[in-house]
């Protein structure tokens, strides 16, 4: 039988996970205050692309695991993933922005301009702002449950956006390991999609247009 977990045990499920994504953010903080980073710079910018990866594929991958094990109340923590992958997005995005450019706007989108992995990132980074402002339950209601499911399907370009930003990033280096394995997962749970929609496989009512927001 699929756990099903009661409305308190949910609540402290959500509670450890929020506290469980902020331990990257708080590591990083550490770890450049105590002065034992060479690169912190670049420390916090690898870090937090690649958490942004990591909860871009955790958001993509609750819709899979809940159908199947068959435990709806998975769509509940979609929001919160989601809105971690924006929130270290915003990270990743602010570092380049504040040190590389010292809040100069036509200097970065001159470097936008100039790089094709910067534009590719910036791309999939503007992407995620609508996803994020329209995560509460009030704009669920106000878009309805279609359109709200439509605009977050971006989550489906934002993804291999945000591989193809690591791996033209990583190709100076000629080191493809990780966005390689990054790209493997999101194919993977991008094609169970296309294959059960391929099959007239129908997701269980409850909870598809859940009003958890999130990514679908």
């Amino acid at each position: 039988m699929a756990f099903n977990p009661s409305a308190k045990q949910l609540k402290g499920i959500k509670a450890a996970i929020f506290l469980l994504a902020l331990v990257p953010l708080a590591r990083m903080v550490w770890l450049t205050a105590t002065g034992q980073l060479v690169e912190p710079l670049e420390f916090i910018t690898r870090g937090t692309g690649d958490w942004t990866l990591y909860f871009l594929c955790i958001t993509l991958a609750v819709t899979p695991l809940r159908r199947l094990s068959k435990m709806n109340w998975l769509i509940k923590l979609r929001r919160m993933f989601g809105l971690y992958a924006f929130f270290y997005a915003f990270l990743h995005f602010m570092t380049f922005f504040w040190f590389d450019h010292f809040f100069d706007i036509a200097g970065m989108f001159r470097d936008v301009a100039k790089r094709p992995f910067i534009l590719v990132g910036f791309t999939a980074f503007v992407l995620l702002i609508p996803l994020a402002v329209t995560s509460t339950n009030a704009m669920v209601k106000r878009l309805g449950g279609k359109r709200w499911l439509w605009l977050h399907r971006l989550i489906y370009l934002i993804a291999p956006l945000g591989i193809l930003h690591f791996w033209w990033m990583r190709a100076g280096k000629s080191n493809f390991t990780e966005p390689f394995i990054f790209g493997v997962i999101v194919a993977v749970l991008l094609g169970a999609r296309v294959y059960w929609s391929w099959a007239g496989a129908k997701s269980p009512a409850p909870g598809r247009h859940s009003r958890e927001g999130g990514n679908p």
